[in-house]
């Protein structure tokens, strides 16, 4: 394993903090790509149902994406890195989660940290007879699923080859006090407010959702208390956390993979850089950027991408 603390990323000097380089990027980045995409719907066991966007390159290599929280799959940091990957001749899936695709879910749970059931409902459309390769990379809490999902080393499909994520709170718990500090108050009312919309509107559909104490919920752990947890079979927020951070199963991770967390991420909490636990790692390789704060990585080099998706590539490339 390589902990690798410098790098080649410059981030803009007008990008002069975490904070900065968060925000600018959603805001106010602007990419496409220059084909339609197959838009797929996923039937999930439990009779309900997700949706992804396939890019068909009609590669044998197949990269997938998971976003973040409260994201989905338009955002401009999975669409910047499906476009380098297709093409450079990949096969690309975007996914969207239970309910982040404007609609409500069929099901009285939608998503969360751990929920690795759709990921592997995902692998298991990529594992056409004739796709040889399929790579992972996950932002966020896209990243935090990517890895538990490695983790579950019986669960993993052979044809997996590597995995690359980012900005990933590796506990989560840690990573949620971090997010209700004041500095980071504007994004946790954020994810408050499309959090609680949904939850709203899921109530119209499954009553016996509580939703009487819904504005009162003035952080994310109350909002993992109150809905989250018990929505999705867990006593409480904490069991939730415990049961759901992927720090805890990185040790069983035995395919290539690549941590990226920026030092300057206003997000994520000390334990989210296990340089101690990962020393002697054979697999999974912790990458620590002085900048590029929580998803960011923003760069003008010359080219329409940011680092992180060179990064990205070059990694995965290397490791197929």
């Amino acid at each position: 394993m390589t902990l690798i603390s410098g790098n080649n990323y410059k981030p803009p000097r007008w990008l002069f903090n975490g904070h900065f380089e968060t925000i600018y990027p959603p805001l106010f980045r602007k990419i496409s790509i220059p084909v339609t995409a197959n838009k797929i719907t996923i039937n999930t066991p439990d009779n309900d149902y997700f949706e992804l966007n396939y890019y068909d390159k009609n590669s044998s290599k197949t990269l997938i994406i998971s976003h973040g929280l409260e994201g989905n799959n338009e955002r401009p940091y999975v669409i910047g890195m499906a476009k380098l990957f297709f093409l450079n001749g990949w096969n690309v899936i975007a996914w969207n989660y239970r309910g982040c695709n404007g609609k409500v879910n069929n099901s009285i749970k939608s998503y969360h940290s751990g929920f690795t059931e759709d990921l592997e409902e995902v692998i298991k459309y990529a594992n056409k007879p004739d796709v040889k390769t399929i790579s992972l990379v996950g932002f966020s809490l896209g990243g935090n699923l990517t890895l538990k999902y490695l983790g579950d080393a019986n669960k993993v499909n052979n044809k997996i080859k590597c995995a690359v994520t980012f900005s990933v709170p590796l506990d989560l718990h840690n990573g949620c006090l971090e997010i209700t500090k004041s500095r980071n108050f504007i994004y946790s009312r954020r994810f408050l407010k499309t959090l609680k919309k949904k939850v709203r509107e899921k109530a119209h559909k499954f009553p016996e959702i509580q939703i009487q104490q819904l504005s009162r919920i003035q952080d994310l752990k109350t909002f993992d208390d109150y809905f989250t947890a018990p929505l999705h079979g867990f006593k409480d927020a904490l069991e939730y956390y415990h049961s759901c951070s992927s720090i805890n199963v990185l040790d069983k991770i035995q395919i290539p993979t690549l941590i990226v967390n920026a030092l300057n991420d206003p997000f994520l909490s000390q334990e989210c850089y296990p340089f101690k636990a990962l020393k002697f790692h054979e697999f999974v390789h912790l990458e620590t950027p002085a900048r590029g704060g929580h998803v960011g990585f923003c760069s003008f080099n010359g080219s329409e991408f940011y680092w992180s998706e060179i990064r990205a590539y070059e990694f995965i490339e290397s490791m197929i």
